[in-house]
């Protein structure tokens, strides 16, 4: 047993070096490529693009099942982004509701003969319709059968989708206005960037010869906050607050720190995880040849990162995803207990399967960054991190009961993880603040920052809980039904409580 002893602890203090490290390193990098990101936006005119003929084609995916509360206003929010060319595609995913009964007598549709073509599987759609009034000609309505995910209703509005690029969102969900602008921008950057001068001009011709530098951006990302406690007025946020619930709270700055610190670190070396499901740009034929959204998944929008850049490594193409630090969509977090945890333990679920998916990506030198730094993260720090730190806490009591522990050792270990949670939760809340000032005071800031101190205590076991329980259930085979978040909605200057 002590040789058991001595190899556990071990390994937990080398685990818990290395994750230290990353989350320094990720700090470093985050810094370094929101720095960036300001240096290069700070003289760019986003409005010129308005104007542009090389502004490509949006299509903005948004599923819907049972929104009939709010649908009216969430999709007269999304007519209204600021950009030259696009489309709205809602996806009546079989909804019970009188979800498509509104949208038609509100948008005056009609139900019209429409190519479809299923280059994606998804359950049969059975009508489509657009609006007799040209007020609304960027409207698509399509009613399917319901296939029990958001994964599918999604595939059936990319198989719609006219244009080369497609923004995946949620309904419910509040875009700012210049969203489809700045997502648009690695684009079309890393398309000017394709062809490129080589070397001294020729001796023989005198030229300066050209060679296609073929990296080809397939997804990018932004910032997701909650709407929690925010003002809104008909679809616009108008005064942001943090949410002023404690779970909501929490959540936001977990997002905060996710997407700040993390996804902005990972964006500068190309490892980017994924792209979450509630705001996300993809290059539309790669998606389409990687096989579109798996319906069956619980972690969709991370499946579909993952063999989009399996399907790019496998054909010997360059790639790229990229985030940006701003805050572009604004959604409700679970306000209760019950729908968090139907939401996380998915989460869980959908981690482990895609650790199982994609296991042959996994540590496979082939695929570079995927499969030795991506897939090894989510593996390590994501996926064992929760098993790890059960098992650490059984240790821990064990120790205790057997008179084995070293308390003086033990309270300077654990007060040195706790301050340093701290510290790197505080540093990315600050980052976010000094950086774009989306809270008005500072105590609204003060406030929020306290909650890192909390965390630890209350909100990360129920993270760890959760994300136990949908690795057994996956590991059961047992069935986890989606849930259906009820929100309150926003409507015209109102809290969004939800």
């Amino acid at each position: 047993m002590e040789w058991f002893k001595n190899f556990y602890e071990g390994f937990v203090f080398v685990f818990g070096c290395v994750m230290l490290l990353m989350y320094a390193l990720l700090a470093l990098l985050s810094l370094r490529g929101i720095r960036r990101f300001q240096r290069t936006t700070s003289y760019v005119d986003y409005t010129k693009m308005l104007d542009s003929p090389l502004a490509p084609g949006i299509s903005v995916i948004a599923p819907a099942y049972n929104e009939g509360v709010t649908i009216i206003s969430n999709v007269r929010s999304l007519l209204t982004l600021v950009y030259p060319k696009y489309e709205v595609i809602i996806i009546n995913d079989g909804s019970t509701d009188d979800t498509l009964e509104k949208l038609i007598s509100e948008f005056e549709l009609q139900e019209v003969d429409f190519a479809y073509n299923e280059r994606i599987k998804s359950q049969p759609v059975k009508r489509v319709f657009k609006s007799v009034n040209n007020v609304y000609d960027k409207l698509l309505v399509i009613d399917k059968v319901n296939g029990k995910s958001k994964a599918d209703a999604s595939n059936a509005g990319i198989n719609a989708a006219a244009y080369n690029y497609f923004l995946c969102t949620d309904v419910d969900s509040i875009l700012e206005k210049d969203t489809l602008l700045r997502l648009i921008k690695p684009f079309m950057d890393e398309e000017h960037q394709r062809v490129k001068a080589v070397g001294e001009p020729c001796p023989e011709c005198g030229y300066v010869h050209f060679e296609e530098d073929s990296v080809r951006v397939i997804a990018s990302g932004a910032t997701l906050r909650l709407a929690n406690s925010c003002e809104v007025d008909e679809g616009v946020i108008t005064r942001v607050r943090p949410p002023r619930q404690w779970l909501p709270r929490f959540q936001e700055m977990e997002y905060i720190r996710a997407y700040v610190l993390g996804k902005m670190g990972w964006s500068l070396i190309n490892c980017v995880p994924n792209v979450s499901g509630g705001l996300g740009l993809f290059d539309k034929e790669i998606a389409i040849k990687a096989g579109g959204y798996d319906s069956q998944s619980f972690a969709e929008d991370m499946d579909i990162v993952t063999r989009m850049c399996t399907y790019m490594i496998d054909n010997k193409l360059k790639y790229a995803i990229r985030y940006i630090p701003t805050s572009q969509c604004w959604t409700e977090g679970p306000p209760t207990l019950k729908v968090f945890s139907r939401q996380r333990t998915r989460w869980g679920r959908g981690l482990a399967e895609i650790i199982t998916m994609h296991r042959r990506v996994l540590f496979h030198p082939r695929y570079k960054q995927l499969g030795l730094v991506v897939l090894p993260y989510n593996l390590l720090f994501e996926f064992l991190a929760p098993i790890i730190e059960f098992t650490g806490i059984l240790f821990y009591i064990y120790l205790i009961i057997t008179g084995q522990i070293n308390w003086h050792y033990a309270l300077v270990l654990l007060s040195f993880v706790y301050l340093y949670s701290v510290m790197i939760t505080t540093l990315a809340i600050w980052w976010d603040h000094m950086t774009y000032h989306y809270y008005k005071t500072w105590r609204e800031v003060i406030g929020l920052a306290l909650m890192a101190f909390l965390e630890p205590l209350f909100y990360h076991p129920l993270i760890v809980f959760f994300a136990l329980r949908g690795y057994y259930y996956f590991l059961t085979g047992k069935k986890h039904s989606w849930g259906n978040m009820q929100r309150q909605g926003f409507g015209k200057k109102k809290t969004a409580n939800a």
